[in-house]
């Protein structure tokens, strides 16, 4: 560990208040420090690692793959891409095509770039206009910071890009079209913005009103998608249909990948849009294997078993620590506890990464739990005792 940190420290820039430990394995659930410490992990990489550290089906998948090709580039036709892009639209339910990139911020890019063309070909005036919700989280890159709808993350960092308008809530939407809006784009649970769901009627009536007015409703789905809440995506359980969606995170089960799809599947020419290494043959085929486990988990019942216990657990710590916690809020593995303060709650993190057990933060006073899909009984139940642990410490 003393020589990884040196190493961080002298030659990585400091964009991250690490915590004090190095993982070197793992496997599902289970996590292992370079001091041989043990830990039940409730993160997930931040929803990114969905079936679990060193999934065997996909290390097998990405080794077969390697031993053939890793990368060839988008001017070619390659069958990993387009079987990705296949069971994405599949499993979504829409009548939609993607682009494949290598992250979310990179997604929301692609997203904006389609709402602007679509701007620009639709309507009598130049269309240009996005609104976004404060509170809101779409990325790092120049763009995707301004879209954001944190004011904190607009520092240093401008001039940004013109034409996006911030919402304070769903309800406030309408109020600020006008006849140079082209799309609005939301999260359905804010998770950076401390894992908040959206009302379902509201979401429900603002399609209903942007389709009316031919504006485009594009939803991040970063940290939703890939079965996150328990559906494929959080767009099929608010019942809408979205015009573009962004995908990343879960996707690639580790791998980099993200993913913007839509509707309108004529909108790019060639030329309009590119990524050097997005839904390469290493990432993509890490994707159609990530989704392969996932549905078959879905079809047989496996996933909503695991929800429910996971829901079941947590429900039980809260009720055991009302003290500490004033709300509780859990959609499929996407789940927050509110924290009385934001003081409690960077102790319960360190406490409870003392004890054995990884926990995220979001928001102020949010502790998040954002564990893998395929995460068991036995590694649930390990983790809620550490957990437990960590609080009677505190």
């Amino acid at each position: 560990m003393s020589n990884t940190k040196e190493l961080d420290t002298g030659y990585v820039l400091p964009t991250y208040a690490r915590a004090d430990v190095e993982f070197v394995s793992g496997e599902n659930a289970r996590l292992v420090d370079a001091n041989g410490k043990k830990y039940i992990d409730f993160t997930s990489g931040i929803a990114v690692c969905s079936v679990g550290h060193a999934n065997k089906r996909v290390n097998e998948a990405i080794c077969n793959q390697i031993a053939k090709l890793t990368h060839i580039s988008n001017l070619y036709y390659t069958a990993p891409q387009a079987r990705a892009a296949e069971k994405i639209v599949r499993l979504s339910g829409y009548d939609m095509k993607c682009f494949f990139g290598n992250s979310g911020a990179e997604a929301n890019e692609g997203a904006i770039k389609i709402a602007r063309k679509f701007g620009e070909k639709e309507g009598s005036v130049k269309r240009y206009k996005i609104i976004t919700l404060e509170h809101s989280f779409h990325g790092r890159t120049i763009t995707t910071v301004k879209a954001t709808g944190q004011e904190s993350m607009h520092n240093y960092f401008g001039p940004f890009p013109d034409g996006f308008v911030y919402a304070d809530s769903i309800a406030q939407i309408p109020s600020l079209l006008d006849d140079h809006t082209c799309a609005v784009l939301i999260e359905l649970v804010q998770g950076e913005g401390g894992v908040q769901p959206l009302d379902k009627k509201a979401v429900q009536e603002l399609a209903k009103l942007l389709k009316e007015k031919n504006i485009l409703l594009m939803v991040d789905e970063v940290q939703t998608g890939i079965y996150r809440t328990g559906a494929f995506l959080a767009s099929n359980l608010f019942e809408i249909e979205p015009d573009v969606i962004t995908l990343a995170k879960g996707l690639g089960g580790g791998v980099p990948i993200g993913a913007v799809m839509t509707s309108k599947k004529d909108i790019f020419n060639a030329g309009d849009h590119g990524s050097t290494f997005g839904g390469n043959c290493l990432s993509a085929t890490a994707a159609c294997e990530v989704l392969d486990i996932l549905e078959e988990m879905d079809t047989k019942g496996e996933l909503q078993a695991n929800i429910a216990y996971f829901e079941a657990e947590l429900e039980k710590f809260y009720e055991a620590h009302r003290d500490v916690f004033t709300s509780k809020v859990g959609i499929g593995m996407m789940c927050r506890l509110r924290v009385k303060d934001g003081d409690t709650l960077a102790k319960i993190i360190n406490k409870a990464r003392e004890e054995g057990v990884m926990v995220l933060k979001a928001g102020r006073n949010t502790l998040r739990l954002l564990p893998a899909l395929t995460i068991t009984k036995e590694e649930v139940d390990e983790g809620f005792t550490a957990l437990n642990r960590a609080l009677s410490s505190l």
